[in-house]
């Protein structure tokens, strides 16, 4: 596992998108180096170029996004990278180890593109296959839960990793707590809890999820709630990082500007990093065999909302004292909700 001590430019960005919830649409390179790390983050998206059909797929994303420049925009994309030998070389040319420096510019642009629209599409086929609710809660426990067993080979530095799945009665309290009323708002249906023994192991633990779970750049922008580790905290906390701040996509400030998300009914003292997770699934089981596939987009990959949640012992231990016990959280909720629910008219009459 990477500590963070050993953590360079590449690792502390993909770090730091998650810790403070940020999108890849606003950085303006990547970190690839060589077509093997590339192909691992293909993998880990769901994507196996040596399959035809995840190539042909690829390759349909990618000349969209072209069109889509040069149609919106009229952008001049070279044929280099509207056309790569492979799939690889667009990750490498926008990382810069491949192609000329302006092939770094188009392609990164280009990628950024790809990436809403294989959202897009996830989300359309996911709507239009027919499978329920529990179907797709047990095909991510089993995705997670898998990646939750390596670690515990590994003998990683977790003590618990556990899942929980919203009731409806859970689902209509929060629904009527938010502003927004309606259930696509409601991103933590699926829930993992990771707690680490020492909070230095948060950020390894991280990364190594990052790795084998979920690509980095899938984190939903703006729903990451972080009271845990800042990342000044992590600079600060490890001399050997500052040479890199030079060359971060965003000044070491930026966090500092943002609008912080916070739990309404979390205790003062609260302390998690909570985070949401696109989580890319395949679904060739409920598709037919990609020879008799005849639908003309033929994308086999959607995505569905997972939250994470980590911190380590000691704050874990914490979060349990006082105004920060989950049953006072919950209490904060439902009085919320009654109140909400009850304005202007006459309060319900509580139950003997």
């Amino acid at each position: 596992m990477c500590s963070v001590a050993d953590m360079g430019l590449r690792e502390l960005e993909r770090i730091r998108l998650i810790l403070r919830g940020g999108s890849v649409i606003d950085w303006r390179r990547m970190h690839f180096q060589v077509r093997d790390e590339v192909d691992r983050f293909l993998q880990l998206c769901q994507i196996d170029t040596r399959r035809a059909e995840d190539d042909a797929w690829a390759r349909k994303v990618l000349a969209d996004a072209v069109e889509y420049l040069r149609k919106t925009f009229n952008y001049r994309v070279a044929d280099i990278v509207a056309n790569p030998e492979e799939i690889h070389d667009l990750f490498l040319f926008a990382s810069g180890v491949k192609g000329l420096p302006r092939h770094r510019r188009i392609a990164c642009i280009v990628l950024k593109v790809m990436h809403v629209i294989q959202h897009i599409e996830g989300r359309d086929l996911l709507h239009r296959l027919a499978f329920s609710e529990v179907e797709l809660s047990r095909l991510v426990l089993d995705k997670v839960l898998g990646v939750a067993q390596i670690l515990q080979d590994k003998g990683r530095p977790v003590s618990e990793f556990a899942h929980s799945i919203k009731t409806q009665d859970s689902l209509i309290t929060k629904l009527l707590a938010k502003k927004e009323t309606v259930a696509a708002q409601i991103y933590d249906r699926t829930r993992f809890r990771i707690i680490t023994h020492k909070r230095d192991d948060v950020l390894p633990v991280l990364y190594f999820l990052t790795q084998h779970l979920f690509p980095f750049n899938f984190v939903v922008p703006g729903q990451t709630e972080n009271t845990l580790i800042p990342f000044k905290a992590v600079l600060d906390g490890n001399p050997s990082l500052q040479q890199y701040v030079q060359q971060l996509q965003l000044d070491l400030d930026y966090e500092d500007r943002e609008e912080r998300a916070r739990n309404l009914y979390s205790g003062d003292s609260y302390r998690a990093l909570n985070f949401i997770v696109d989580l890319p699934l395949r679904m060739d089981s409920y598709l037919p065999c990609p020879e008799r596939d005849s639908r003309e987009r033929k994308n086999r990959i959607v995505f569905t909302l997972v939250e994470f949640q980590i911190m380590d012992e000691e704050t874990a231990r914490q979060n349990e004292q006082g105004a920060n016990a989950h049953r006072l959280y919950k209490h904060r909720q439902r009085r919320r909700v009654l109140r909400r629910l009850s304005r202007g008219l006459v309060v319900p009459r509580r139950q003997g």
